[in-house]
């Protein structure tokens, strides 16, 4: 009975990952077939001849290469804003006393309530009012601060022993340092898995640079994608091609990173059930 327990279970989980991975094998797939047989039926999902060309032509038609900088570049600054702000404030609402810190951290849970998609009209007349349409200023100044990356921190700090903290200070070490040199340390799997959560997002995100920006300098990526979509229609070969462009960067950061970020999935959880 355990070894057809485990059978079933392995069979569970290969048609599970074969389910997810059937979307990404006909992106693949349709990527290298021409355009004339994409969308006949049944699908043809062995081309017969392997369309490589697909991917010259798409960094030919379109300024692929300024959309892989701009994302390259609004990624890495808004991760490592979002990380220092969120250190900081992570750290001072765990160890420092102020007057009103439960009550503004308690505000910062309820913002997370808050659909992301009611904020894009008020943040949008803001960066209009500064005058930051269509400027790296408007892509990355409003995602330095993440309210999710705070209280994620928050709850990995607030499992540190305090006595730790009071050690530190006695040996003569600063907040400053207690901070870089203990806590940042002690949870760098968090640290990392929260890091290429918001890897992953910025780089996917959409609405925001398409409504912010309206010329090829300062697109990104997944709004470069609509390049490939006009009136008289869409060439999926091309838009496939693209795509794989698109998801490549994560795919290697994923590999690279998996053990660090499932450890510090895991962790996060073990340490909330044991509060």
């Amino acid at each position: 009975m355990r070894v057809l327990t485990t059978f079933l279970w392995y069979l569970l989980l290969i048609c599970g990952a074969t389910l997810m991975l059937l979307p990404f094998a006909w992106m693949i797939l349709t990527s290298l077939q021409p355009a004339t047989t994409t969308l006949t039926m049944p699908t043809n999902w062995l081309p017969r001849t392997l369309q490589w060309v697909n991917y010259q032509h798409v960094w030919q038609l379109a300024p692929f290469t300024q959309y892989w900088l701009n994302s390259l570049l609004v990624t890495t600054t808004t991760t490592l804003g979002q990380l220092f702000s969120s250190l900081l404030a992570a750290f001072a609402f765990t160890h420092l006393q102020f007057y009103g810190r439960r009550f503004l951290f308690g505000l910062l849970v309820a913002l997370m309530l808050v659909p992301g998609e009611l904020l894009l009209i008020p943040n949008f007349v803001t960066i209009a009012q500064l005058h930051w349409v269509n400027t790296y200023a408007a892509l990355i100044i409003p995602w330095l601060a993440s309210v999710f990356m705070v209280v994620t921190l928050h709850q990995a700090f607030q499992s540190q022993p305090r006595s730790l903290y009071y050690a530190a200070h006695i040996d003569g070490a600063s907040d400053w340092q207690y901070l870089w040199h203990i806590l940042v340390p002690t949870n760098r799997p968090i640290i990392t898995a929260v890091a290429v959560l918001q890897v992953i997002a910025s780089w996917n995100a959409f609405m925001w640079p398409l409504i912010m920006t309206n010329s090829d300098q300062f697109r990104t990526l997944p709004v470069g994608l609509m390049a490939f979509t006009s009136e008289q229609g869409t060439n999926y070969p091309l838009l496939m091609a693209a795509s794989v462009c698109v998801i490549l960067p994560l795919l290697i950061l994923y590999v690279c990173l998996q053990k660090y970020l499932m450890l510090g999935i895991t962790q996060s959880r073990w340490k909330g059930s044991t509060q």
